[in-house]
């Protein structure tokens, strides 16, 4: 064959094969890239899926540590401090004698109450030997009905009189056991004021000593209105103080007013503590951390997930079609990154978890489930 006929034949073919190799792909490289860059016309959402809380909530609220007993000591007998025999930081027993008071007046005034008793009492034998001899001459007619009934009445004056001496002897040696100052229960000597050879009197006048019973304290936390529901006897309760950092001190509820703090709307709650070893002191400074499970547990949503404009407080929920849908709800408590919501949204709903303003009812998106953190 001639080369003339040759050339019209090779040249198309060879324009073919340089196409296919090295333009088309660059055109189809080229299409799949502006496929890619084209924007989609569904914005995608992130969501999460509304559930009721289930997971208690952690609330550490100011408390104060008291003892669980604490008395001031008087004195109930005038006199002197002979001498004291327990100090502060002493344990002592309940019984124990902390101080002896010296009391020479009341001494003299025992002795004389018991020689007015011997006295009535020896009064009290004579009439009632008068009152029986006239009685008996009573019935012979030999005296007086009125002379009888004399006698007979000194003979009961003189048992009255008998009594009011011996009560007045149990009164002086009552006070006379009063000398001896002891501990009303066990406990620890908080405070001592007593000083050998001072001057006492009885009822008011210096506190001798402070008695603390510290084996089992109580801790006074005021509990928000909140969570006032969770609040039940037997509760359980970790108290916290700065002095030991990272250790828990466990107590529970013992009692609560009845009504709450009309300035604070909270609750006083005793909690009490056993301290045992004496670890923790009465007057410390403390928290008590609660866990509170909701009497009626809400469903708990992120924070910025609420829509607050003009027509209230909303969500954007995403129905079965992916569409959204503006629903109106109550809120409850804030927990900061997390919020309540007590009414308008049901379990099982698609919530967009952080909606912008350019989403609208009945708007079509693309949704992405996003991990709903737990509560701190």
């Amino acid at each position: 064959m001639k080369p003339t006929r040759i050339l019209p034949i090779a040249l198309p073919l060879a324009a073919a094969v340089v196409f296919a190799a090295g333009v088309l792909p660059r055109l189809r490289a080229a299409g799949a890239s502006d496929e890619r860059a084209a924007p989609t016309s569904q914005p995608v959402v992130s969501y999460v899926v509304a559930a009721k809380e289930t997971e208690a909530a952690v609330v550490t609220l100011p408390a104060a540590i008291t003892a669980y007993q604490d008395t001031p000591i008087y004195a109930r007998t005038t006199g002197y401090i002979a001498k004291w025999t327990a100090d502060i930081g002493d344990r002592v027993k309940a019984g124990q004698v902390l101080a002896v008071i010296d009391g020479p007046d009341l001494d003299q005034e025992l002795n004389q109450a018991r020689a007015n008793l011997v006295l009535a009492q020896a009064n009290l034998e004579l009439a009632r030997i008068s009152a029986d001899r006239w009685r008996e001459l009573g019935a012979q007619n030999a005296v007086a009905q009125q002379d009888v009934d004399q006698k007979a009445a000194d003979y009961a004056a003189g048992k009255a009189s008998v009594a009011a001496a011996q009560a007045n002897v149990d009164r002086l040696t009552q006070l006379k056991d009063f000398q001896q100052v002891a501990a009303p229960y066990d406990g620890v000597v908080s405070a001592r004021n007593a000083q050998v050879g001072a001057l006492i009197s009885a009822g008011a006048g210096v506190e001798i000593f402070h008695i603390a019973e510290t084996d089992l304290l109580r801790v006074f936390v005021n509990v928000p209105q909140a969570y006032v529901r969770s609040v039940k006897v037997g509760l359980l309760a970790d108290v916290l103080v700065p002095e030991f950092p990272g250790r828990a001190f466990h107590g529970e509820v013992a009692r609560f007013a009845g009504s709450l703090d009309s300035a604070s709307r909270t609750l006083l709650t005793e909690v009490r503590l056993p301290n045992p070893k004496g670890e923790l002191f009465p007057g410390m400074y403390g928290q008590v951390r609660f866990r509170f499970q909701a009497a009626q547990p809400a469903i708990l949503l992120p924070s910025n997930a609420a829509i607050i404009n003009a027509a209230g407080t909303q969500v954007a929920t995403i129905d079965a079609s992916n569409r959204i849908h503006l629903v109106h709800v109550t809120l409850g408590r804030d927990f900061g990154t997390r919020v309540e919501v007590i009414d308008g949204l049901g379990e099982g709903s698609r919530v967009v978890s952080n909606p912008n303003d350019a989403l609208a009812e009945g708007m079509e998106v693309s949704p992405v489930p996003a991990a709903l953190e737990k509560r701190p």
